[in-house]
C-alpha cells in the first residue's frame, strides 16, 4: 500500500519534558522526529501531539513544539489513557480527519505508541509506525512494540522513507522542501 498525503495524518505520541530524559537514543529520537514533523507540516499534512498525564510529565518537548508550530498550527491533547485513540476528543479529531493512514511516533513505544496502534489498526485505520522516531527505556521494550504493531498490520518505517513516499516526484518545490530539512 503506498501513503499518500491526501489521506494521511500524524499523532506525536507523548513526547515529553519529563519523559524523554529517559528515553534511550533521546537525542536522535527527537532529531528525526522534528524532521519528520517539518516536513509532514511542509506537505500540508495534519499533525497531533498528546501529552500523558502533563500535570507530571510535562509539555511535548520545545525543539518539537517550534516544529510543530504549536499551539497556531498543531494542538496538543491531554489525556490520561495510554492508548490516544481511547480519549474522545483525539478520537473525535481523527474521525472528522477523513484520514484513514495515521502515521505514529513518540514514547513510550512498548506503552501509549503500541496500545494506540493496536486501537487505530482495530478501528479499520492503518498505522505508519516511524520506527526511527519512538523508543522506550530500553532496547527490548522499543524492539518487542515494532515486533507487536507488525503482528497487529502496522506498516514499519523511516522518517525518510515516509517523507518521499509522500512527495513521489523529484524536482519538485515539495521534493526540494524535503531534501532540506533531512539534510
Amino acid at each position: 500500500m503506498r501513503i499518500k498525503k491526501e489521506n494521511t495524518m500524524c499523532i506525536i505520541i507523548d513526547d515529553q519534558e519529563k519523559l524523554i530524559p529517559s528515553i534511550l537514543e533521546k537525542e536522535q529520537l527527537l532529531e528525526n522526529t522534528k524532521k519528520l514533523c517539518t516536513g509532514l507540516l511542509a506537505l500540508n499534512v495534519p499533525c497531533i501531539a498528546t501529552e500523558h498525564y502533563k500535570k507530571g510529565l510535562g509539555e511535548t518537548m520545545p525543539l518539537l513544539k517550534q516544529a510543530l508550530k504549536m499551539p497556531e498550527i498543531t494542538k496538543a491533547y491531554d489525556k490520561i489513557t495510554f492508548s490516544a485513540y481511547e480519549n474522545e476528543q483525539i478520537k473525535h479529531f481523527i474521525t472528522h480527519s477523513g484520514k484513514k493512514n495515521i502515521i505514529i511516533c513518540g514514547a513510550e513505544a512498548h506503552i501509549c505508541v503500541l496500545q494506540t496502534t493496536i486501537d487505530l489498526q482495530n478501528a479499520g485505520y492503518q498505522v505508519i509506525l516511524v520506527e526511527d522516531c519512538i523508543g522506550s527505556r530500553t532496547q527490548i521494550n522499543k524492539d518487542g512494540a515494532v515486533k507487536r504493531a507488525m503482528q497487529e498490520g502496522a506498516i514499519i518505517s523511516t522518517y525518510e522513507a515516509i517523507l518521499f513516499e509522500l512527495v513521489r516526484v523529484a524536482g519538485t518545490s515539495e521534493f526540494k522542501q524535503i531534501l532540506n530539512i533531512i539534510k
